[in-house]
């Protein structure tokens, strides 16, 4: 069983309604406002930027997958305790000290996992690819046909953040419901897996960077925040209030999400006019 160490300043980013993290267009926000910003904040924006032409800035983390913490067995990852009361002897068992980067990563990563959902909400940390698997299964329904979609970066570059522009007219993916996964920081791979029962859209979005740089970007549109906490980044970033909008974000490349297969010839994506 191999175990990497986990990087405490990475942190994870979600759409988790309780917490979250957010971001929003240049046309909404004077230049000194984004650049005091945290960059990482910005994949947020709204639906009605899904527009040909549009430019906003984006983050998007590149990551080095052979640095990246490997997905165990589900007989591994079941061996090992996943609990917040855990936490003393998971130190102990990865050698990380109190206080430490790692330790508050995994603080933070057991924390989230152990809070209640809002309602409307299925949420489970997967430990596994086989666990993630069996949730997916158990929302969409046992003898289900699914598949995943992600970000895709086209091109290579170092550069997190920049402005991009929309090229194309978006696709939708049809998705009547959907998983997303996200990755969180802990020494093995862990997502974090949510459906919630809200409509949301899927969207694939082809993006060019200033630099040239060309992402197939994957966001998912929520479009009833009202039962979201007050204090989730997107409302401060786009300056909106609980279901007062619909709020969009833009996936990393590591995250990802299910969709039932389509019903539609070769699964057709459907253009957002």
């Amino acid at each position: 069983m191999v175990l990497q160490c986990v990087d405490g300043r990475e942190r994870a980013r979600d759409d988790s309604p309780g917490e979250g993290t957010h971001g929003e267009h240049t046309h909404a926000h004077p230049s000194s406002h984004m650049d005091h910003m945290d960059h990482s904040l910005l994949v947020f924006f709204t639906m009605n930027d899904l527009k040909v032409g549009r430019t906003m800035p984006v983050y998007f983390p590149k990551k080095d997958p052979s640095k990246s913490p490997s997905l165990l067995s589900r007989e591994d990852a079941d061996s090992i305790p996943f609990s917040y009361e855990k936490l003393p002897y998971l130190l102990q068992l990865f050698s990380f000290s109190k206080g430490s980067p790692q330790a508050k990563a995994m603080e933070d990563t057991l924390k989230g996992c152990e809070i209640k959902p809002i309602k409307g909400e299925t949420k489970f940390c997967a430990t596994s690819l086989k666990s993630m698997l069996g949730f997916v299964q158990g929302i969409f329904g046992l003898e289900s046909q699914f598949k995943v979609v992600s970000t895709t970066y086209l091109t290579k570059s170092s550069i997190l953040f920049q402005n991009y522009t929309i090229l194309e007219v978006p696709k939708e993916v049809p998705a009547p419901k959907m998983v997303a996964c996200h990755t969180m920081p802990y020494p093995y791979a862990i997502f974090y897996c949510h459906s919630q029962e809200t409509e949301n859209k899927v969207f694939v979005v082809s993006l060019i960077g200033e630099n040239g740089d060309r992402v197939e970007a994957l966001a998912v549109c929520h479009l009833d925040t009202s039962q979201w906490s007050r204090n989730h980044v997107s409302f401060k970033v786009l300056g909106i209030e609980p279901g007062s909008s619909n709020v969009c974000h833009f996936f990393p490349e590591d995250n990802l999400v299910y969709v039932p297969m389509s019903t539609m010839p070769n699964d057709v994506l459907i253009s957002v006019m």
